[in-house]
């Protein structure tokens, strides 16, 4: 235990990830500890994570921020889902659309109605009964809680924005909430020769700037996760053989639509997010299948507009730092560990550590048994989340490359393929505790990808073939009134400005 009493916290990088981070900390700890934030203009930040989840509506509101102006500041869109095509077969294609689906009974998720409905010949679709889906695909949005005059739910939805914009509007808010900001790079790392704790950072000014607690938000770079206390980074490549991003915006082109776009390549995945004023989009890709080159010319021959500039390479690592909180060091985002944006968690993970840090802050010195709890939360949300990604991998249906062969052939952790067996034999299926991802979704990825049950719940069987046909034909008609009555989503953007 270090018996030092945490006063001076200070965080190394802004970005998304700095800035989340402070903004947070200013908010819940601005009167009792005093923030620093150390950040280096000349050093650029990754900055392609423009989508998100929804816990990030929940973020923001627990900051303060409005909604209207944050989505003017960040030139942002709304996100109800992602539309995955060619994943299973080439032009084939469905959503993990966010929120529920139908209407769930006690101890009997909807889809056993609808797997029910479907062995009798209803050729309805699954996704005819998400509000989510239905709404993306007219580009429609309202805020709606409930569908009206029922307790079904309503609307889920997240964001697509301007990851520099955001950070420079989390930035103007964590200052006014007294976060003092240093410019500097850093030029030496200054530790305790006893405990190996960090001490200062040595800034190429001359500066030094003293901490008790230091949050790393120095990316792939992991300037003091990994350069000043060493703390092991397991890889995952052997699961997700993606290396690479290469990132490029291009102009709008027609409707912004309310959700992101991931697109199957023969070596990889494209994305596709609609912002404001360009579209974001990226090639994930294998550089074992293919060369920079081979994916520039995929990348730039598939955008939805004019490119904007010349498409950047960003190699990574998929895994995560085996101490993500290591002596008096916490790494948040790229620092503490990447898992390809296929479903768009690099943001919400920030979010969690640094809500987790918040939970497990060490006022009066920093205790083992926080930062094992610390650690152990983190490893379990990145291999929860790990599995699910594995998940679209591994059950494609494509045979067009060695790329795809590979991902269906490849052995899975045991955790994911006890999941597949089980949801492919019986229909069931179950989240985790600490599962970032709700059934709904693992139902839909495996749905979608063509991981059809061979059974449903016993439950299902409980009404009658007039009442099941009843209760399908209505929520169709709920959904389908609900949707009507929504606002364009750019009418929804535009409104109050």
């Amino acid at each position: 235990m270090q018996n030092t009493t945490i006063k001076n916290l200070v965080i190394l990088g802004g970005g998304t990830a700095g800035w989340m981070t402070a903004a947070l900390m200013a908010k819940v700890l601005g009167k009792v500890i005093n923030i620093t934030l150390v950040e280096s203009e000349q050093i650029g930040t990754v900055g392609v994570g423009e989508a998100t989840i929804p816990p990030i509506v929940s973020f923001n509101q627990a900051l303060g921020l409005e909604e209207k102006e944050f989505l003017r500041a960040t030139s942002g869109s709304i996100k109800l889902g992602i539309q995955f095509e060619s994943w299973s077969r080439e032009g084939e294609r469905y959503m993990h659309a966010f929120g529920g689906i139908g209407k769930n009974f006690p101890f009997c998720d909807f889809y056993n109605y609808w797997l029910r409905a479907r062995a009798a010949g209803d050729t309805a679709s699954f996704w005819d009964y998400s509000l989510n889906y239905q709404a993306a695909m007219q580009n429609k949005f309202a805020p709606i809680k409930n569908i009206p005059n029922t307790n079904l739910p309503g609307i889920s939805y997240a964001y697509h924005f301007d990851a520099g914009l955001y950070a420079q509007f989390l930035r103007r808010f964590a200052e006014a909430k007294g976060v003092k900001r240093i410019e500097g790079k850093v030029c030496d790392v200054r530790r305790n020769s006893d405990s190996g704790f960090v001490e200062s950072l040595l800034l190429d000014s001359g500066q030094v700037v003293e901490g008790d607690l230091f949050v790393d938000c120095s990316g792939f770079v992991g300037l003091l996760i990994d350069k000043a206390v060493a703390s092991e980074y397991d890889q995952w490549d052997q699961w997700l053989p993606c290396d690479r991003a290469m990132a490029v915006p291009s102009a709008s082109a027609g409707e912004i639509v309310p959700y992101t776009r991931s697109i199957a390549r023969a070596c990889g995945w494209q994305w596709q997010i609609p912002l404001q004023h360009r579209t974001g989009n990226g090639l994930v890709y294998s550089s074992r299948h293919w060369s920079d080159e081979q994916a520039r010319k995929v990348l730039l021959a598939n955008l939805p507009g004019e490119a904007l500039a010349e498409p950047r390479v960003i190699p990574f690592r998929t895994g995560h730092r085996r101490q993500q909180w290591c002596k008096n060091v916490v790494s948040l985002g790229l620092a503490s560990g990447f898992l390809e944006p296929l479903e768009s968690t690099s943001i919400h993970l920030v979010q969690t550590a640094a809500t987790r840090l918040l939970k497990c802050f060490p006022h009066r010195g920093i205790r083992g048994e926080e930062v094992a709890e610390f650690n152990r939360q983190s490893r379990l949300e990145m291999e929860r989340i790990r599995d699910f990604i594995i998940l679209h991998y591994k059950v494609n249906q494509r045979r067009d490359s060695d790329f795809w062969r590979h991902c269906e052939e490849m052995a899975v952790p045991d955790s994911l393929q006890a999941k597949i067996d089980l949801f492919r034999s019986s229909g069931k299926v179950f989240r985790d505790y600490d599962d970032l991802f709700t059934e709904v979704a693992w139902q839909q990825v495996m749905l979608g990808q063509g991981v059809v049950p061979q059974d449903h719940h016993v439950i299902a069987d409980g009404l009658s073939e007039g009442q099941l046909r009843d209760l399908m034909q209505s929520l169709k008609t709920l959904i389908r009134g609900t949707v009507k009555q929504m606002p364009p989503h750019r009418a929804f953007l535009t409104a109050g400005r």
